[in-house]
């Protein structure tokens, strides 16, 4: 394979992220996107959940770091404040806050807009990076499943033009274009795996008369089958005396956007001092929603046929439920493999596709296998996944009492250590004597943030 000309089609982070890498690897690097893209951090209409809370979870911390040096810096200096992923955040499990403990492990929670601005900056600056908004995309070029070239297309002056290509990266994001060009090129396309949730969110920012954070950088109440809403509330790099919050809810319960319902559904939600902290408090923009139905894999490894040079990354491969915030980290630890095998002499498809499936199977197991204990959930339930949700559900309260245990698992949801360690004989044996010291605990009300919830 020629190493001259590469495309990135889309140029959201997990494009970004593939232009940074295939600047290594070939001379010249085009980015298509048909979004104008914005000079500033807003914001766009290409990225639906850019509204929305996002965070960068501790791997991918790690990995942006070291793909783009100082950029925590840069981020901190735009008014977002990194934490530790335990102690610097309240977490709420089934309406109980989580024992805290000093995790080690670096949260990131900047808007969408914010990181998507820095990291673009930092790729346009490369010298053999091009990044041409308002285009599409409109057909291949192949040969012997090879693709040549494609067709682009100028919004703004209607015009199309050919270019060359040597290699091809789909990150056009949830609805994937790879499957469609299979598809005209009668190619079998991948098999589809999906999990239905219908995840809805709903998000506002208010400026607040007083902090209600303190040394606190978000707090966090994850959605479960017992308390099926929850949000998520942090500061805003906008604004001094901002915060934002995300109201998330599972199964078509979802927060209106009319103020008044709202601060209803706030009201709602387990833990009063949200409701306390934004009563009264003055909107700065209006409440907006995102709806989610599914999370999906499409299974490109077990396709019979591949392009040579043409391969997806991100949510074209696999879109997973937002609410556990490891989609950017896992398109991460795919652009991170897709280094490695253009490292060698000759790439293979075949071998990235097996790769990625390995890389996505761990944050499945993680997110669609927890969104599989809401009963209404519509999924593949095998009896491990059944097992695993009761375990993990006791691991919960258990994680109460023990910040060994909350430590334990926030290493696993930040995907520094696999699944399986939550099953190892050490951690199933803190379970087994946590949840019995939380049940002759009558009340777990934390206590830690009194100077919040109050």
């Amino acid at each position: 394979m020629q190493r001259d000309h590469a495309v990135v089609v889309g140029a959201g982070l997990a494009g970004l992220l593939t232009a940074r890498i295939l600047s290594h690897h070939f001379t010249d690097v085009v980015v298509v996107d048909r979004d104008r893209l914005p000079g500033q951090a807003q914001p766009r209409q290409g990225v639906a959940q850019s509204r929305h809370a996002h965070g960068l979870v501790a791997r991918g911390q790690e990995i942006f770091e070291t793909l783009f040096p100082g950029i925590s810096g840069q981020l901190r200096q735009r008014g977002v404040v990194p934490g530790d992923f335990n102690s610097d955040i309240d977490w709420y499990f089934g309406g109980h806050l989580l024992a805290p403990g000093k995790s080690g492990l670096t949260s990131i929670p900047a808007t969408r807009p914010t990181l998507e601005f820095e990291v673009r900056r930092r790729v346009t600056d490369l010298p053999n990076v091009v990044v041409r908004d308002h285009t599409e995309v409109t057909a291949l070029r192949t040969r012997h499943r090879q693709v040549t070239g494609l067709e682009l297309y100028s919004l703004p002056t209607k015009t199309s033009q050919e270019i060359e290509t040597d290699f091809v990266v789909d990150c056009s994001g949830r609805g994937g274009r790879l499957a469609k060009w299979m598809a005209t090129q009668d190619m079998t396309p991948p098999d589809e795996e999906t999990v239905e949730i219908g995840l809805g969110y709903t998000s506002a920012r208010f400026a607040v008369s007083e902090d209600p954070f303190g040394d606190k950088i978000a707090t966090i109440l994850a959605n479960s089958p017992k308390e099926p809403r929850g949000c998520f509330f942090y500061r805003s790099p906008y604004g001094d005396n901002e915060v934002e919050i995300s109201l998330t809810g599972m199964l078509g319960d979802h927060a209106p956007t009319d103020l008044p319902g709202f601060m209803e559904f706030v009201r709602s939600l387990p833990v009063p001092s949200i409701y306390t902290a934004l009563r009264g408090a003055e909107v700065v923009d209006h409440p907006v929603k995102l709806t989610y139905p599914a999370s999906r894999w499409r299974h490109y490894e077990s396709c019979p046929e591949l392009f040579d040079n043409l391969v997806p990354l991100g949510d074209a491969i696999c879109s997973l439920d937002p609410i556990y915030a490891q989609g950017m980290t896992v398109a991460a630890l795919q652009a991170l493999e897709l280094d490695r095998l253009l490292a060698a002499k000759r790439f293979s498809a075949r071998t990235y596709h097996r790769a990625c499936a390995r890389i996505i199977g761990q944050a499945w197991s993680v997110s669609a296998g927890a969104d599989l204990a809401y009963p209404a959930a519509k999924g593949r339930r095998t009896v491990f996944v059944r097992f695993a949700n009761q375990y993990i559900s006791a691991l919960h309260v258990a994680a109460r009492v023990d910040p060994v245990l909350s430590n334990t698992f926030f290493q696993v949801a930040g995907l520094m250590r696999s699944p399986a360690t939550l099953f190892h004989p050490h951690v199933v044996a803190r379970v087994l004597v946590g949840t019995l010291r939380a049940g002759r605990t009558r009340s777990l009300e934390p206590t830690r943030s009194n100077r919040v919830h109050t």
